[in-house]
């Protein structure tokens, strides 16, 4: 599983599904090797029933199941997990309340304050014992992921504290948004953006945090080296547009 890999130090591969809605979506990463999926709700138009849909058949394979929030609500990420996300990013994240919020919602007692949902798509569908519950709760705490967006020049600024927030298991950083917050959009390999990063890589090492990163293989290679193992890259309708491509380019004349 990809939070459990990710936990043990180990690198975790996936990419971001923003179009795709049909559930078997999550056995094609499964068969390509992939460790995750994230679906985007953020820029992308999925639903809960979508998310329900997809996040099932991604659970039977072992596949991560992650997802970005919208916005930071509780109404959203309480309701995705339920949904069985067994990983929820919300975008950003840039002070230490907003952590907390991530974390108490995303997280059942002691950790955080997310209700007790009984039978659903974080159970696969069956019923949790009462006399299950406590034991039920804790290994949902350390087998999903709570992972905050690192994206704004506000963040850098607070990345220590955002950091030492309990309950908060991964600092992912967004190259795009950082960068025009920084005020060098684009310059994705530049000095400013580097220097932003190795902030957030640091904060990450010292609080026991995963570090990663959704970026273009570039930003990735320097990186990984570098202690980023939370590694996303690519887009469905990016890969789909490059294998459409290459058809065109083998045989339209």
């Amino acid at each position: 599983m990809a939070v459990e890999k990710l936990k043990e130090g180990k690198k975790a591969i996936g990419t971001m599904i923003r179009m795709v809605r049909n559930p078997a979506v999550a056995w094609v990463a499964a068969n390509a090797g992939l460790d995750f999926i994230m679906l985007d709700m953020e820029h992308g138009p999925y639903n809960l029933e979508t998310l329900e849909d997809v996040f099932k058949t991604g659970r039977a394979l072992g596949l991560g199941c992650f997802v970005r929030v919208p916005e930071l609500s509780k109404g959203y990420v309480s309701r995705v997990m339920d949904a069985g996300a067994t990983g929820v990013m919300a975008p950003m994240v840039e002070s230490v309340e907003q952590a907390t919020f991530l974390a108490s919602w995303s997280k059942y007692p002691p950790t955080g304050n997310r209700g007790f949902g009984g039978a659903g798509g974080h159970t696969n569908f069956t019923s949790v014992p009462a006399d299950a519950t406590a034991a039920f709760t804790n290994k949902a705490n350390e087998e999903n992921l709570t992972i905050a967006q690192i994206e704004t020049a506000k963040a850098i600024e607070d990345i220590a504290a955002i950091a030492a927030v309990p309950g908060i298991d991964a600092l992912l950083i967004g190259p795009n948004d950082l960068a025009i917050s920084l005020g060098c959009a684009g310059d994705l390999m530049g000095d400013r953006l580097n220097a932003a990063i190795t902030k957030v890589a640091a904060a990450a090492k010292k609080h026991g945090k995963i570090f990663g990163m959704h970026a273009p293989d570039g930003l990735l290679e320097r990186w990984i080296v570098q202690g980023c193992t939370l590694i996303m890259n690519n887009l469905d309708i990016n890969i789909l547009l490059a294998g459409m491509k290459s058809i065109v380019q083998k045989y339209k004349t």
